[in-house]
């Protein structure tokens, strides 16, 4: 089988960077072209040093009909609002495309509502969150999930299916780089060393995807509260689940590992932490009940780099591409 052609528009943000490491090393596809506004003309090593002898790239303009004429896979790695300008042209050109930016998760008034501007180029996507959506199989255009409804949404799903949530409070920690790679008051060295910042206490973007994807199975309320703490990657996200009626800390395993088997990505452990997905595509989650209460305390940890960004999109090109989803992915932790 020819390898996958790969274009990457963005590639030189955390996420693009990522896409380039992990896709150099994939073994069925290879990268065909990338592009930077901010770097154009400029070699790839020569901007990010650790890809050199990998990598004999340059970066250019965005020429979208070229990329869709050179490219059987691309990935738009864009700050929303900038995808929606590629896509169309891109899908009518014959490549499949992989979303990173928020702009086809939402249905258009929910995007326009939460983004807070007109959606120009609607387009019905498969929100690409493997695990619940096999039909991504045969998609042109996959909407990657957000980073913190990926690990949210994986703590806590099997239980939602089960019909017997009634609420549930998501406390979420992430890595430094979650804020993307220009400077800001919460990635700031001298702002976020030895400290925990809390942000968006009640108004994170991300919820909707939340309510979205667990509304699928049952009506829950939903709490979200998203810090970032001082590490570069990660999200560790706790979940204090409120059942309408207990269960056993044995009933409740039962359901995930009936809800996830097959999922390879997806594993059961005693405590889930960073270190054991740091750059990773794993989502590991642990369960722990409480005595005779109804609370479930359900913790995920991701890569937010990875399974929580590039490596779910590269998850998501495997399976478009009819190929094993852990193709160029099946690698352990750097603890």
């Amino acid at each position: 089988m020819a390898k996958i052609k790969v274009g990457i528009i963005g590639a030189s943000g955390y996420t693009g960077i990522e896409l380039l490491r992990l896709i150099a090393a994939h073994p069925n596809a290879e990268i065909e072209l990338v592009t930077s506004r901010t770097y154009a003309g400029k070699k790839v090593a020569s901007v990010h040093p650790y890809l050199g002898s990998v990598l004999d790239l340059t970066y250019q303009d965005v020429d979208t009909k070229r990329i869709a004429e050179q490219c059987d896979a691309v990935f738009t790695a864009v700050p929303h609002g900038s995808a929606m300008e590629h896509v169309p042209e891109l899908l009518s050109g014959g490549a499949k495309v992989i979303d990173l930016s928020a702009d086809y998760r939402l249905p258009q008034k929910v995007y326009e509502k939460v983004y807070g501007m007109k959606h120009a180029a609607p387009r019905k996507a498969v929100y690409g969150l493997t695990e619940l959506h096999p039909e991504v199989k045969n998609a042109k255009l996959v909407a990657n999930p957000g980073c913190y409804p990926t690990g949210c949404v994986l703590a806590v799903a099997p239980l939602v299916s089960s019909g017997n949530v009634e609420s549930i409070v998501f406390d979420c920690k992430s890595g430094i780089s979650g804020a993307g790679n220009t400077p800001s008051e919460r990635s700031h060295f001298p702002n976020l060393a030895e400290n925990i910042l809390p942000y968006e206490v009640t108004t994170h973007r991300h919820v909707p995807e939340i309510h979205q994807e667990l509304g699928r199975f049952a009506k829950v309320k939903i709490y979200f509260t998203p810090h970032v703490i001082p590490v570069i990657r990660g999200i560790l996200t706790t979940a204090h689940v409120l059942l309408r009626t207990k269960m056993r800390g044995d009933e409740i395993e039962r359901v995930y590992n009936e809800f996830y088997k097959g999922k390879k990505f997806v594993r059961l452990v005693k405590t889930p932490s960073l270190a054991s997905v740091r750059g990773s595509n794993f989502c590991d989650i642990g369960l722990y009940t409480e005595g005779n209460s109804n609370r479930v305390v359900a913790l995920s940890a991701i890569d937010n780099l990875v399974k929580g960004g590039s490596g779910q999109a590269i998850q998501n090109m495997n399976l478009m591409f009819k190929l094993d989803e852990t193709s160029g992915l099946w690698f352990t932790s750097v603890p």
